[in-house]
């Protein structure tokens, strides 16, 4: 009979796989969510977070894409999750205010749409992980 890695072999060998992971459950859940027939945000949303993002870079900081980041944890009972450990948002230091900045209610219909979809990437992230040890431990 073959020995079943320990949770610790488990997490390290998930671990080396999370970027290639990442990388794809973005790309899925962008297209998910803001494109095709019924996106989370309207195009000038679309073009409005884009505009953020670039601002946010060229001024030094991290943008909103590919800011979200995610870990493996292990839930205590021999199993191993996947938890998104920093949502990327949009704050009133980020931008700016007033006539050339967003309002508050837009602010956070695009803080909602980040949110959900880095939620979505750890959902996808955690599908990838799931088939991973169903490989491993076979």
């Amino acid at each position: 009979m073959t020995e079943l890695p320990d949770e610790r072999q488990l997490v390290v060998q998930a671990q080396s796989r999370l970027e290639e992971w990442t990388n794809g459950a973005r790309t899925r859940a962008y297209v998910e969510l803001f494109e095709g027939e019924d996106p989370l945000l309207a195009p000038e949303e679309m073009r409005r977070l884009d505009s953020l993002d670039s601002a946010m870079e060229r001024g030094g900081g991290d943008g909103v894409w590919g800011t979200d980041q995610y870990g493996i944890h292990t839930t205590g009972g021999g199993s191993i999750g996947v938890v998104c450990v920093y949502h990327p948002q949009i704050t009133a230091d980020s931008v700016l205010r007033g006539d050339d900045g967003i309002d508050d209610e837009t602010e956070e219909r695009l803080n909602a749409a980040l949110w959900r979809y880095s939620e979505r990437v750890a959902t996808l992230i955690a599908d990838q992980l799931d088939e991973f040890v169903d490989r491993t431990e076979r």
